[in-house]
C-alpha cells in the first residue's frame, strides 16, 4: 500500500500601495514548460517545505530561494491556504513592501531537458518578476492564487 502525501508550499505576496492602487510582486515560473506562457504561469513566490517546519518560516526562506533577496520584515497577514488543480495546497501571507525587480537573483533547479535526452540542465525557479495591478495580476496568475489577490484586496478595503 503506498501512502501519498499531500505536498505543501508556503509563499509570501509582497504588496505595495500605488497612486493607482494596490500591487503585488509575482514571480513567472521557469524552465521550459512555462517559457512560452504568460496567463497562469505567474506565481507568489513559494516552495514546498516538510510538515515539522512551520509554514511562514518555510515561506520567508523561501522568499529568500527564490528571489536571492531577505524577505521584508513588515507584518505578515495571513492569506490561509488554496488548492492548486494538482493537489497540492499552498499557504501564503502578503507583507507590504517594495523590491526593485532588477535586484533578484533567483534560485535554479536542475531537469532533464530534452526529455530522455540524458542530458540535466539548470534553470531559474522564477525567470522574471514583476509588479502587477490586481486586475492585471488575475489574469496571469495561477487560477487557484487568485483567492489570494481577493483576500488581501478585502483586508486592504
Amino acid at each position: 500500500m503506498t501512502v501519498r502525501t499531500t505536498k505543501r508550499s508556503a509563499g509570501l505576496l509582497l504588496f505595495r500601495r500605488t497612486d493607482e492602487g494596490l500591487e503585488v510582486l509575482l514571480g513567472h515560473m521557469g524552465g521550459p514548460f512555462f517559457a512560452r506562457k504568460d496567463a497562469g504561469a505567474w506565481t507568489v513566490p513559494k516552495g514546498e517545505y516538510q510538515p515539522d517546519e512551520p509554514a511562514r518560516e518555510a515561506a520567508r526562506r523561501e522568499f529568500r530561494e527564490e528571489l536571492g533577496v531577505e524577505p521584508p520584515d513588515g507584518e505578515a497577514l495571513p492569506l490561509g491556504e488554496v488548492v492548486q488543480r494538482g493537489g497540492k495546497v499552498v499557504t501564503a501571507w502578503a507583507v507590504e513592501g517594495d523590491l526593485d525587480p532588477e535586484t533578484i537573483t533567483p534560485g535554479t533547479f536542475a531537469m532533464e531537458w530534452p526529455p530522455r535526452s540524458g542530458r540535466m540542465r539548470e534553470f531559474p525557479e522564477l525567470d522574471r518578476v514583476a509588479w502587477f495591478g490586481l486586475a492585471p495580476a488575475r489574469e496571469v496568475i495561477i487560477s487557484a492564487q487568485a483567492a489570494f489577490l481577493d483576500r488581501l484586496e478585502e483586508h486592504s478595503g
